[in-house]
């Protein structure tokens, strides 16, 4: 459902206040139901939090025009596309080139912010804390906005990582090129494609997965299904792994925050 078409009169009187998620074939995404919980349960009244699936970044200017929206999270593709449509980007958001959180204040000025790193970062440092590797090395798979947040991390982290996709490029891996000897110097791989994503469930990132092993840490940013492909693929070789579950709630909290912080 798009905002700009719900204008009657009826909806503006239920709703003070319209917060959403901006993306391209994203029905499957938890957010509504996980929002709309939280607001049930804080008793937060007079906001709805609905999916606004677009079919281009254009469409955004429709989206803004509308006087209840207070703020929207951005996923999947249009985490670096959205940046040309804001006034402002706040300074983690500007140096890593990706938002996954717009704040309209009262001026109606569209501002990006990025708690994806926040999110990422607190779920990753736990688990590789436990597993205690010595000079680790990471995959990150795919070249979208949010991998950018993921070597944000990996940088402040002084983990080295490649890039692997699936279009030649001097500063990437392309998939044919992972092989058994770089799966033995590259512990850690993390997925930041939408492979996998449910309804597509049979799909995951091209990799030899018969080099994974029990020495892997395999990371999915996709939470739905729970378990993907590419997750299940590595537990089957004894991998330690991690869905986008814990991520997206850390990220939609922080959403929250900055929505109602008076900044």
């Amino acid at each position: 459902m798009h905002l700009y078409s719900m204008t009657n009169s009826s909806y503006k009187k239920n709703y003070k206040r319209i917060f959403g998620l901006v993306g391209r074939g994203i029905s499957y995404s938890f957010s509504k139901d996980y929002f709309m919980r939280k607001f049930k349960k804080e008793f937060i009244h007079e906001v709805t939090y609905e999916i606004f699936d677009i079919p281009k970044i254009e469409d955004i200017l429709s989206i803004f025009k509308n006087p209840l929206l207070k703020g929207c999270n951005i996923t999947i593709p249009y985490k670096k596309s959205i940046i040309p449509f804001l006034n402002k980007l706040m300074p983690e958001a500007k140096s890593i080139g990706s938002v996954n959180v717009v704040k309209i204040n009262e001026e109606r000025h569209f501002i990006g912010y990025n708690t994806d790193v926040l999110g990422f970062e607190f779920s990753f440092k736990k688990d590789i804390n436990k597993l205690s590797y010595k000079n680790p090395k990471a995959f990150i798979l795919g070249t979208g906005g949010v991998s950018r947040s993921i070597s944000f991390v990996l940088k402040k982290m002084g983990i080295p990582y490649k890039y692997v996709s699936r279009m030649k490029n001097k500063d990437f891996l392309v998939y044919e090129e992972v092989n058994q000897y770089l799966l033995e110097d590259y512990k850690i791989i993390i997925n930041c494609t939408p492979l996998g994503t449910f309804p597509n469930i049979n799909s995951c990132p091209p990799l030899p997965y018969q080099f994974i092993s029990a020495q892997h840490y395999l990371y999915d940013l996709v939470y739905n299904p729970s378990k993907t492909l590419f997750l299940k693929k590595g537990e089957e070789k004894g991998s330690t792994i991690r869905n986008g579950l814990e991520m997206l709630r850390i990220q939609a909290e922080e959403s929250w925050k900055i929505w109602n912080s008076l900044k």
